[in-house]
């Protein structure tokens, strides 16, 4: 398995995938994941799909994986007051 990981500004296209999959063939690889801080195009999302061998994670799944395995990230519980209804009941 390949990883290729890029902070990008901008969505990563169809040609940045369709390069990682030709690499991926040059080196026998039988999965490759790619990794971005941004988004990935419609194109790009549909080549991914057409091949099989690619997985994109884009930010907002990066982030759900980091938070789901709390990898870089710390987990506190949160208070949330409710208010206590039969306490204001008039008698």
């Amino acid at each position: 398995v390949y990883v290729r990981a890029k902070r990008w500004q901008n969505s990563v296209g169809r040609n940045e995938v369709q390069g990682f999959y030709g690499a991926l063939a040059g080196q026998r690889a039988t999965k490759g994941v790619f990794i971005t801080m941004s988004t990935f195009t419609s194109q790009a999302v549909e080549f991914a799909k057409s091949v099989e061998r690619v997985v994109l994670v884009d930010g907002t799944r990066l982030a759900d994986l980091m938070i789901d395995f709390e990898v870089g990230v710390s987990m506190r519980p949160v208070r949330v007051p409710k208010l206590d209804t039969d306490y204001f009941e008039e008698e």
